[in-house]
């Protein structure tokens, strides 16, 4: 059975690098025999804002689109996101995406008496294509690269992802057209591989 691949564009244009490194992506992992959908979090027509968290009872509705986006996640086998690091983290549009499709019932579920919940989207795999304007030196040495951490273990890891692979496309600002063409290679056998 092919594979399923649902991309996830976080930047907030499509005209952006970032959507270029999702092409590459989507152009050779279907060349490899997979299913490819994409999401582009633009294009969604929803409230970014989680008003009052996750109260029992008072469960913000979710509009159709976060529903679609919803039923993309459980149908794919592997999610790849791509998104622009601004100010440490990811663009809020992408992150008020996460913070209202990521909901209890959805991507986990806590048991009174148990410190931990259930990871609900488990047996899915996860790629990060994060660019940024930060050398990725000084990224990995001084910033310690703590938004991966954060992306492993407190979001996409505590709903059940795993493995979750990050590549790191920096910086975009100096770069040549020849470096953002070796790039988009890699993120092409990135593709073939399905990682």
């Amino acid at each position: 059975m092919a594979k399923k691949i649902l991309l996830i564009l976080g930047h907030p244009s499509e005209n952006s690098f970032c959507n270029a490194l999702l092409d590459a992506y989507r152009k050779a992992a279907q060349s490899a025999g997979t299913i490819c959908k994409t999401i582009y979090i633009s294009r969604l027509k929803f409230d970014v804002n989680l008003a009052d968290g996750y109260k029992t009872g008072e469960a913000m509705q979710l509009e159709e689109d976060l529903v679609a986006a919803q039923e993309l996640i459980q149908w794919a086998d592997h999610v790849v996101m791509a998104y622009p690091n601004w100010w440490g983290f990811m663009p809020a549009l992408a992150k008020g995406f996460i913070d209202r499709i990521f909901l209890p019932g959805f991507a986990f579920k806590h048991h009174s008496g148990k410190i931990f919940p259930d990871k609900l989207l488990k047996g899915k795999s996860l790629r990060l294509l994060v660019t940024m304007d930060t050398p990725k030196w000084w990224f990995y040495l001084i910033y310690r690269a703590s938004q991966y951490q954060i992306m492993k273990d407190i979001v996409f890891g505590y709903v059940g992802f795993n493995p979750i692979r990050f590549s790191t496309f920096g910086f975009i600002r100096k770069s040549t057209e020849k470096l953002r063409n070796t790039w988009l290679k890699k993120v092409e056998q990135l593709g073939k591989q399905f990682k």
